[in-house]
């Protein structure tokens, strides 16, 4: 960006740099050593259902490229690696049949001892939106039993890991879970409940802390659940504007964060909704975590709607945007006053943040012969590492921070139209050729340990 100085990556130094995966989206190897099937198999499967009518195969085929994957890591200097874990590649038959599937613990076992051996930090994530099919039949998060199946896997892949892995991440993105999942039908299982999948948003925060119980009895020193928060602008100042941007920052945001950090869901009579709660739940929910993952992309800008919602989102007003288009505008200054704003409205209850995604994809070719000078992304990271420092100056405590992503993948119901990449991935050779962003990010860890 012209005429903006450059980041000091000195103002950077003690921060825990990071990149991140999901299962689904790189390991490829569906039917691969007992994997069972899940919800976005499912969701994949169905015509219609994925813009460019892909699906996740091969892709990176991680499950056998692993060792090129952690090479890469390493060549970043990065102190961490956030992955997750595929619950039907340990569980196949979840919901029907409790039976472990070893050969998918050996795959994890790999992972973890790989890492460890090229002194970077494991710190998988238990649940990223790959729900076995069998749990989805008898009610998915709908049902409360879904937590408790999810306390059992937690249970089996800490007796495998726990020994080594010690920062564990829980439930990833449960908003998108439920209001993307099971309220707009945008993402798996592609339910169209509306606000009557707000218990959705409990089942999963009771999962998150009957797991953080699970691990931290066996050792963990860091555990928590990737919550994904935008700050909620109204169109205009109007008090129909104000108001929606009001109850779109209630259910996207408190609605995850009260819980969490203060015991107790904000007023929800004005949904119609009343959440499932049975005695201790908020105990387990509100346990305290080490770490807050915190999951930024961008912006949400509203306006009232008179519709089954009372909000309609629209573009942001002179903002850039990503590959995705209007409605992933660039505004990194958003995050940093996001993170402002939780600090002075949680206090000492927020613990330190750590920023678990953070990137942006982009138009780029299926296949490259030499690097690609993705100069959009480098200005996106580099600005949104500006709004940590900021975010910092102004006393919020962040310990880290995760781009997404180390590889391109696919990318849910976009398939392989959107490329957040750190590393292209020819999706159908798999061949893996580092990015003009690999090398920027590379250097700023080395600048700022300097």
């Amino acid at each position: 960006m012209d005429g903006i100085p450059p980041l000091d990556a000195r103002e950077l130094a003690g921060l825990r740099f990071s990149a991140a995966t999901a299962a689904f989206q790189i390991e490829g190897a569906r039917t691969a050593d007992g994997r069972g099937r899940s919800i976005w198999d499912d969701f994949v499967d169905t015509p219609g259902n994925v813009v460019d009518g892909s699906t996740a195969e091969p892709g990176p085929d991680s499950y056998h490229r692993f060792d090129e994957d952690i090479a890469l890591l390493a060549g970043l200097g990065i102190d961490r690696y956030r992955f997750s874990i595929s619950w039907t590649r340990i569980v196949p038959e979840a919901g029907i049949d409790p039976s472990v599937n070893f050969a998918g613990l050996d795959y994890y076992d790999r992972l973890v001892d790989g890492l460890l051996t090229a002194g970077i930090t494991p710190e998988p994530t238990l649940y990223h939106w790959d729900l076995p099919v069998a749990l989805e039949s008898a009610g998915g998060w709908l049902d409360r039993d879904t937590a408790h199946r999810f306390g059992e896997y937690t249970s089996i892949v800490a007796d495998r890991l726990g020994d080594r892995v010690h920062h564990w991440y829980t439930i990833n993105e449960p908003a998108s879970t439920a209001l993307q999942g099971y309220a707009l039908g945008e993402l798996a299982p592609g339910h169209t409940m509306l606000f009557d999948a707000l218990p959705t948003v409990h089942h999963q925060l009771l999962a998150h802390g009957i797991a953080a119980a699970i691990l931290r009895e066996h050792g963990s020193r860091q555990v928590s659940p990737a919550i994904n928060h935008s700050l909620i602008l109204p169109e205009t100042s109007s008090e129909a504007d104000l108001a929606a941007a009001g109850m779109l920052d209630t259910i996207l945001n408190r609605l995850f964060a009260d819980p969490l950090l203060l015991g107790a869901y904000p007023d929800l009579t004005g949904f119609g909704a009343e959440m499932p709660v049975f005695a201790g739940d908020m105990e387990l929910i509100s346990a305290p975590n080490e770490v807050y993952g915190f999951n930024c992309y961008n912006p949400i800008t509203v306006r009232a709607a008179s519709g089954p919602l009372p909000f309609e989102m629209v573009p942001t007003p002179g903002a850039a945007t990503t590959g995705f288009g209007p409605m992933w505008p660039i505004r990194p200054d958003t995050m940093r006053d996001l993170l402002i704003d939780m600090q002075h409205r949680y206090g000492d209850r927020l613990p330190p943040v750590v920023i678990s995604e953070n990137g942006a994809s982009f138009p780029e070719p299926d296949t490259c012969e030499e690097e690609i000078a993705d100069v959009r992304r480098i200005d996106y990271l580099r600005e949104h590492l500006r709004a940590v420092t900021e975010a910092l100056a102004a006393g919020v405590v962040i310990d880290g921070y995760t781009v997404w992503s180390l590889l391109d993948n696919f990318e849910w119901a976009d398939g392989w139209t959107q490329r957040f990449g750190l590393v292209h991935v020819d999706m159908d050779s798999g061949t893996r050729t580092p990015k003009a962003s690999y090398r920027w990010y590379r250097d700023l860890i080395t600048a700022a340990r300097a």
